[in-house]
């Protein structure tokens, strides 16, 4: 027996129009999405926003068949109890975390975005709905760390290249693919006369200025010659996401660092160990970090606490015991 279809202004409204009901369906609009993402990878979007929503795509024909053992669903009948049935869904049976399930929510009401702004939908189904994302505590190394990892003599030239970019990036705050983007051209002397790194984040297309620290030059200068550098017109001979990811592990193990070190991790310790913590101005860091708002930056700062010491160092100096009993003004 088929499923009586809810009336509503927006069903009326593609009947009258001749619009067959059919296209009003949820997965050929969500097809038709990540097509159009597809077609702008390299220039809108990177490669990983696709995985993302490809990904999304299936998790939502999974629902469907799980909740109500059909293959697509009229976007009319799309409400809150079903965005809050698709939550449990992610969170129980594909056992996602808070975030991971928060995050497909997500890509999922970009559809519904659509929906809305093409008039398709009377009212949003998200209206009543929000998303609980906690907070993850960002890991980075500390100074010792970098040091032990700088000054570390690696018997082999593989791991040796990785500790390097992986350093490159510590003291420069790229990311990945922005780090696999560069070139020589993307060296250009600043405001201040001395060398900086400009370039633009391909996550979110911001500006990056970075001024060169002297571990990044150095770096800059060890593989200046290097054939990968020369023949494919690259400032750094970088390794595949995957496989700097596994010597990282490799790297940690031999420096005994006790942390689960990955690429992304040498953003973290850009932004904590090497700027905010030596005094940088947060909105400084943020720039650098090509972040489109300083609340975002904010996340590092929070978990700064050698920071927060060394700044109330000041204070309880000058609230000390000895002011008080002899009741000086302190104020």
């Amino acid at each position: 027996m088929k499923d009586k279809i809810t009336a509503t202004s927006a069903v009326l409204k593609s009947k009258l129009q001749g619009v067959d009901d059919k296209q009003r369906m949820l997965i050929p609009i969500f097809k038709d999405h990540n097509n159009k993402i597809k077609e702008l990878v390299g220039k809108e979007y990177a490669p990983g926003t696709l995985e993302r929503y490809k990904t999304s795509l299936k998790h939502t024909i999974a629902f469907l068949e799980w909740k109500y053992q059909i293959s697509d669903i009229n976007i009319a009948k799309i409400n809150h109890a079903f965005i809050t049935d698709y939550e449990f869904y992610l969170r129980s049976v594909r056992n996602c975390n808070n975030n991971t399930a928060a995050k497909y929510i997500k890509n999922f009401g970009k559809i519904i975005k659509i929906c809305l702004a093409n008039d398709w939908l009377d009212k949003n189904p998200f209206a009543n709905y929000k998303a609980k994302v906690r907070e993850v505590e960002r890991v980075y190394l500390t100074e010792e760390e970098i040091q032990t990892m700088l000054n570390k003599d690696f018997k082999t030239e593989r791991l040796s290249l990785v500790r390097d970019i992986f350093l490159f990036s510590c003291f420069t705050g790229l990311a990945y693919i922005d780090v696999k983007n560069l070139t020589k051209l993307h060296i250009s002397i600043g405001i201040d006369g001395e060398k900086w790194v400009f370039t633009h984040r391909q996550k979110t297309e911001s500006a990056s200025k970075i001024p060169i620290l002297p571990v990044t030059q150095m770096i800059i200068d060890k593989y200046a010659q290097h054939p990968q550098c020369i023949n494919e017109n690259r400032l750094l001979p970088i390794l595949s996401n995957q496989k700097m990811n596994a010597y990282l592990k490799e790297i940690a193990g031999v420096c005994e660092i006790e942390k689960d070190l990955t690429f992304h991790i040498a953003r973290h310790t850009f932004a904590t160990t090497v700027t905010l913590t030596n005094g940088v101005p947060i909105e400084s860091v943020s720039k650098m970090l090509g972040h489109k708002n300083l609340w975002t930056t904010q996340h590092y700062a929070k978990i700064l606490d050698k920071k927060v010491s060394e700044d109330m160092k000041v204070l309880r100096d000058k609230f000390s015991l000895t002011d008080i009993k002899s009741h000086k003004k302190i104020i």
